[in-house]
């Protein structure tokens, strides 16, 4: 017995000794992403990004970077996953309190019983870009053309997961003739397309400028402006937002309104500054040492973001559309948009 005991406490310790180091590893992964805001006096807030270094993404750091975050008295700390599904697993289990993802993760996510609205509208185009390799340009010239393919998406069920699939629904492919392949984004997406692992995917700046610099792949259709959304989609789509659970909105609207202020006056800065100026601002490692070629992305992107933060007009009833499309679950739901996003806050910021 005695000897069964010490090998118990020995587990024990050494459970303890793991743990110890994995908390340290998970605190040192956050601390690198913080970026230069959050003075460590002020209201604590979580966020998760899908993708901190996509300009989808940007006014998550740009905030932060241009201090309105501590000017509202906030200690935002910013974490990041590669794509926004994972975002989403964050916030509904607790780890933070807000993502920035995709609008369309509210109506998944109300469908599956858990209540999730946007408070801040970052977007009202998709910002993404469907890019087909120079090696398979012959063999798909439209989204028609998916059937028996291999197509990139960030991860499974994520956003840019969604829009493949409606992409190839409303051009007539069935969701069971091509494949979703999960490649992330950025150097894993580039690798993928320039090896033949896919054929084409979806994916934002500035992974798109640096696939078209190397002349890794083409466009076959441009999501980054209303413009572009309009005419794939049928509508304005909002995608990048601030989300949040309803309930924590509900108990915390002080600093969500704080949380608004700071992402309404970013995007306002945004609209009245050139793609360079923006570049300049963000950490120097975005640019993956090409300058040049990040503010073309920025600028390439720009078009797609609100500069108040609204929720557009029939932006919801898009995305509805969208997902009914080929989502059996929410085929054959009722969902109510209303609770899928609050104007409240932002508009407080334009008042």
């Amino acid at each position: 017995m005695r000897f069964s005991a010490r090998h118990a406490a020995l587990a024990a310790a050494g459970l303890l000794a793991l743990s110890s180091l994995t908390a340290c590893a998970n605190d040192a992964a956050s601390t690198a992403s913080t970026g230069s805001g959050g003075d460590g006096k002020g209201t604590k807030v979580k966020i998760m990004v899908g993708g901190l270094d996509k300009v989808i993404y940007l006014p998550a750091m740009l905030t932060q970077r241009l201090g309105y975050f501590d000017a509202e008295g906030l200690d935002v700390e910013l974490l990041s996953e590669p794509a926004g599904v994972q975002a989403e697993t964050a916030l509904v289990s607790g780890q933070v309190q807000g993502a920035v993802g995709f609008y369309d993760h509210t109506l998944d996510l109300q469908v599956k019983g858990k209540a999730v609205e946007s408070v801040v509208q970052f977007s009202h185009a998709p910002g993404e870009v469907e890019i087909v390799s120079t090696k398979a340009e012959g063999d798909i010239t439209s989204p028609k053309d998916f059937k028996g393919k291999k197509l990139g998406v960030t991860g499974l069920g994520s956003s840019t997961d969604f829009l493949t699939k409606y992409l190839a629904v409303k051009n007539g492919v069935k969701v069971s003739e091509f494949t979703p392949v999960a490649v992330g984004a950025g150097p894993t997406f580039i690798s993928a397309l320039q090896k033949g692992a896919i054929d084409g995917g979806m994916t934002t700046d500035p992974t798109v400028a640096t696939i078209l610099d190397k002349k890794a792949g083409k466009i076959l259709l441009d999501m980054r402006t209303p413009q572009g959304s309009e005419e794939a989609l049928g509508g304005p789509y909002p995608s990048s937002s601030l989300y949040m659970q309803t309930d924590w909105v509900n108990s915390h609207k002080d600093t969500v309104q704080k949380l608004a202020n700071a992402f309404v006056k970013t995007l306002k800065w945004m609209s009245t500054h050139s793609a360079s100026e923006i570049a300049d601002k963000m950490p120097a490692d975005y640019s993956q040492g090409n300058k040049t070629l990040y503010a073309v992305a920025i600028k390439s992107t720009l078009p797609m973001f609100t500069d108040d933060g609204v929720m557009p007009q029939e932006g919801p009833e898009t995305v509805e559309k969208v997902l009914k499309a080929f989502n059996p679950n929410i085929q054959n739901a009722d969902v109510d948009l209303s609770k899928t996003y609050t104007t409240e806050f932002v508009e407080k910021v334009a008042g």
